[in-house]
């Protein structure tokens, strides 16, 4: 079924959440000589949400066993949502950060926010709205049961936030190709309406370094060939751009951007947590992680379906959930 290609000019718009948690831990790992107290007043400045952990659904412990280092693995969900209080609405970015330190690697895998998946007391629904529903707790729920997966952090970013992330770094390079010209204008131009900003058009496809604005507007683009598939590739994107920027930070400007940063984020991570997580990117050496994207479902495992005149993204549940583990646990690329 197409989709309607009309910008509407006041729309809550798709969602990405950007490299700021990844940013957030490296630049925290530098912080840490200043000391505990100068750490913690700016991780403050985060908005806190307690999680239930008894309501997250946590892969049984049993399940995980079959792969050796699963403990060595951390797994962190990172939501897009289109809301301004990163606490409620439809999380329409949605990725897991896996820190894979047995294998130096930074894991960036996006979920598919149409696919079909059972919601807890709500039944099968699209994955997006877990997070509407029932907030990070359910949204967490919803990835660790149908996947096998085992994330108890998060860390939310609203839509309204990315052009002040990007600029903050001063910017990214991305790769524009001609099909997408027409639509990345058409969304810069949304976004000036809308921010009062005055971002240029794209006019030539190839390596163009953008503003937030132009980046937010990348992100949305979901009209070509590929649709959503492709703009989850955008999203992955856009996240390793930034994290590439992060790793550059001068020492002297981390207090800065850090601080100017951490206001955007709602997450139910503390000062000891992320310190802890900044010691484990650190100990696998910055400049050293490979980042690697994936999406789930794949292609092959999964189609597009009507069911009571609503589209959905069904797929074969027993397959992804394998395919899934077997990549986050493992390093075993999907089949």
């Amino acid at each position: 079924m197409k989709e309607d290609k009309k910008i509407k000019k006041l729309p809550k718009w798709i969602k990405i959440v950007l490299g700021i948690f990844l940013a957030i831990i490296l630049a925290i790992a530098a912080l840490s000589t200043y000391g505990y107290y100068t750490v913690n007043n700016i991780v403050n400045k985060a908005e806190k949400i307690e999680l239930k952990e008894e309501e997250l659904g946590v892969v049984d412990e049993e399940e995980l066993k079959q792969y050796d280092d699963y403990t060595e693995i951390v797994n962190i969900a990172l939501f897009g949502i289109d809301s301004t209080d990163s606490t409620s609405g439809r999380s329409d970015s949605i990725i897991v950060a896996t820190l894979d330190s047995i294998h130096n690697k930074l894991k960036l895998t996006s979920f598919m926010r149409d696919s079909y998946v059972n919601i807890s007391s709500y039944g099968y629904d699209k994955l997006n709205h877990a997070y509407a529903y029932g907030g990070a707790n359910l949204a967490i729920n919803t990835l660790n049961t149908n996947f096998g997966l085992n994330i108890t952090d998060f860390v939310a970013v609203d839509f309204a936030s990315l052009p002040k992330i990007i600029d903050s770094f001063g910017g990214i390079d991305l790769t524009i190709r001609e099909d997408e010209i027409q639509y990345i204008n058409q969304y810069i131009s949304n976004i000036n309406s809308i921010d009062g900003t005055n971002s240029p058009l794209i006019t030539t496809p190839g390596v163009h370094h953008v503003d937030g604005a132009q980046a937010l507007a990348y992100s949305r683009i979901r009209y070509t060939s590929g649709g959503d598939f492709e703009r989850t590739e955008r999203q992955r994107a856009v996240l390793t751009a930034l994290f590439n920027k992060a790793l550059n930070v001068p020492a002297t400007e981390y207090l800065d951007v850090i601080s100017n940063l951490v206001q955007y984020v709602t997450t139910n991570l503390d000062t000891n947590e992320i310190l802890k997580l900044a010691t484990k990117i650190g100990s696998m050496g910055l400049n050293g992680v490979t980042v690697e994207q994936q999406r789930f479902p794949i292609d092959g495992y999964c189609e597009g379906a009507m069911i009571d005149g609503v589209y959905y993204l069904t797929f074969d549940a027993t397959a992804t959930r394998t395919q899934v583990m077997n990549y986050i646990f493992n390093d075993q690329l999907p089949q």
